[in-house]
């Protein structure tokens, strides 16, 4: 089974001294619990694997009852280590009170039970650690799969993952355009939105937050002021709504807005935002357009190649930890801004129905990146791009 990069990354947290709880998270249906599983498979030290899959929501004291086994185990096979793994954390309510306790218990006694916490939901794990962990974990961030990977573990062309995204589940489903439909909204979308979202976070208007991602996804690439959504969506009530939705959604890995790059911050979050999605699956499911016919069509194939060109560079960013923006000044325009501290690098996205970027020039001129890059037609080549990691453009 195809082994991805995080694989060495937990293997070499597990094996480091007992000092932070390691914490796995990222979007759905990404293999976070199968990585997991791999280096269980070839870890040669004693371990306990739990899923709080089934368990209800209320009996918080199971996650007790998991250390108190790993303790057991510990004090009666006379070991001098023990992991604890506990899979879909989220599900239990205030989880992150139960484990500070038990971790800080084993801290005080001198137990060396190393633990590693996964699930499902990344936004309701990143609350629970900003509500009780501080200081006692480190988290390890999965993102979207890759073109190399899709390419290596499933035989997935460029083309195809341009348009289909980097979904594993999904792979085998490309062929069946309606059953790789029916995939990436029940498993993908609903699951996010009404497990994620709307389990764990009081909204006011459902039916628009389903709204606002649809129309946001639809329109991935480009930039659209909240007040024009306004008057494509129901019921839609104001702006500062669909900004928390927008947030909500960025939460979750599933859609954001970017943001005008600027030196000023206050001028950034006031901008119109670019919508970008995090996984072009997410894009093209709304697609009017199937695969192939779209190779055919040029202009809007320039679309979908933009927002995969986005998609990419969103998802190194969760992992990386930089900004993503994208610059405006009159009619000059720069389609990515990358920031990490004080360096800037600027991408500008070229398919066959754009054949300028005298916009790029002139951000080069005024603000001198780290680094420029054109992909596309006359540029970086698009298997080139989707084989890098964008933050070496700030290095």
């Amino acid at each position: 089974m195809y082994k991805r990069i995080d694989y060495k990354t937990i293997t070499d947290r597990m094996n480091e001294p007992r000092k932070f709880i390691q914490v796995i998270m990222g979007p759905r249906q990404i293999g976070k619990t199968t990585v997991v599983k791999q280096v269980l498979k070839d870890w040669e030290k004693p371990y306990l694997f739990f899923s709080a899959d089934n368990v209800p929501a209320t009996q918080t004291n199971w996650i007790s009852d998991c250390w108190q086994s790993a303790r057991a185990k510990m004090k009666t096979q006379n070991l001098s280590e023990i992991i604890i793994v506990i899979d879909e954390i989220q599900k239990i309510n205030d989880w992150s009170s139960v484990v500070k306790k038990e971790w800080d218990y084993d801290t005080f006694n001198d137990l060396n039970i190393k633990a590693v916490m996964l699930g499902s939901s990344r936004v309701m794990l990143e609350k629970g650690l900003s509500e009780s962990m501080m200081g006692r974990f480190e988290e390890i961030r999965m993102s979207h799969w890759s073109f190399p990977e899709m390419q290596e573990a499933f035989g997935t062309s460029l083309e195809q993952y341009i348009y289909f995204g980097g979904y594993p589940g999904a792979a085998h489903l490309v062929e069946n355009q309606e059953r790789w439909e029916q995939y990436i909204n029940s498993s993908i979308i609903d699951a996010t939105i009404n497990k994620d979202i709307l389990l764990d976070t009081p909204i006011g208007k459902p039916a628009l937050m389903r709204q606002t991602f649809e129309l946001g996804a639809a329109y991935s690439g480009n930039i659209l002021s909240l007040t024009k959504m306004l008057g494509s969506l129901k019921d839609a009530g104001n702006t500062v709504t669909l900004s928390n939705y927008i947030n909500l959604l960025n939460d979750s890995g599933l859609l954001t807005g970017l943001q005008k790059f600027s030196i000023d911050l206050s001028r950034r979050r006031a901008s119109i935002p670019k919508f970008q999605v995090y996984n072009n699956a997410l894009r093209n499911v709304y697609s009017d357009c199937g695969y192939p016919d779209i190779l055919t069509r040029p202009e809007k194939w320039g679309h979908v190649f933009e927002s995969a060109v986005g998609a990419h560079i969103l998802n190194y960013a969760f992992k990386e930890r930089y900004e993503v923006n994208y610059w405006r000044e009159g009619n000059f325009e720069v389609d990515f801004v990358l920031r990490k501290k004080n360096a800037v690098a600027a991408i500008e996205v070229k398919s066959n129905n754009r054949t300028t970027n005298s916009g790029l020039q002139e951000f080069v001129k005024k603000f001198k990146p780290k680094s420029s890059l054109v992909v596309g037609n006359g540029g970086l080549p698009a298997e080139d791009f989707f084989r890098i990691n964008p933050a070496d453009l700030l290095k």
